[in-house]
């Protein structure tokens, strides 16, 4: 079985601290990858993104601004438009939301595995 990554540093235990900060929690990664694809206003990334409330949204947007992981502009129009577009930052979350996706489908088929009792072959290959 392999081990866990040792965290003896208190240099590595606080990078992964803030790692959590900047990527954790319910809302950030699908906040970034539906910037990412696309959904650049507000009430469109808040319509593409099942569940979250206004608020949460905008607290999120900026977290994620602050972290320089989307960058926010506002345009001068009538009416006034924002726009938030990733990055070059944020591509530093495609490895890790392709990990995340890997790992949930490997769960998924463990969690199966232990209610129905029968095994079957993970498949958790993400290109």
């Amino acid at each position: 079985m392999k081990r866990c990554p040792p965290l003896g540093d208190p240099a590595a235990l606080r990078a992964l601290q803030d790692a959590l900060y900047v990527v954790g929690g319910k809302w950030k990664l699908p906040i970034v990858q539906s910037i990412c694809n696309g959904n650049h206003r507000f009430r469109d990334i808040e319509r593409s993104i099942p569940g979250i409330t206004t608020r949460m949204l905008s607290k999120e947007l900026k977290e994620l601004e602050m972290n320089g992981i989307i960058s926010r502009t506002v345009h001068a129009d009538i009416p006034v438009t924002v726009l938030y577009e990733p990055t070059d930052y944020s591509k530093v979350y495609g490895p890790i939301i392709m990990a995340m996706i890997e790992f949930g489908l490997v769960h998924q088929q463990k969690m199966k595995q232990e209610l129905t009792g029968r095994p079957r072959p993970a498949t958790a290959s993400v290109a």
